[in-house]
């Protein structure tokens, strides 16, 4: 059974770090994209980060130079690694796949994606 799992959220003052972990299991990543989406309480879905099987990931500009992402595909993970949040990065973000990189940064068609960690930046 194909089944995604993300862990690494968590509470975090501005200026702080935190790094997501997503795990796959039961399918093999190599032939995916694999992005992060983020849910803010009460808005819609934004595409944070696409990394395409081919190429290099691709940043929302609001992360650009905070995030980075990246994959190992031998070991079925991907991790985000966020640095100097802000408030506006508080959210529930979903490791997502998909068989390329789409419009907004959403992988496409999406393929799957897990339960979400919450990522809150309070002061």
């Amino acid at each position: 059974q194909f089944q995604i799992v993300e862990s690494g959220g968590g509470k975090v003052q501005p200026g702080g770090s935190l790094r997501l972990s997503c795990a796959a299991y039961g399918v093999s990543l190599d032939d995916l994209a694999i992005g992060w989406v983020r849910q803010a309480p009460g808005k819609a879905r934004v595409g944070v980060v696409c990394f395409d099987r081919d190429g290099a990931p691709q940043y929302l500009d609001s992360v650009k130079g905070r995030f980075t992402m990246s994959r190992d595909n031998a070991l079925r993970t991907a991790q985000l690694q966020m640095n100097n949040l802000k408030l506006e990065d508080t959210g529930d973000y979903y490791c997502a796949t998909g068989n390329h990189c789409g419009p907004g940064l959403m992988p496409n068609p999406l393929r799957s994606w897990g339960r979400g960690t919450e990522v809150t930046v309070s002061l």
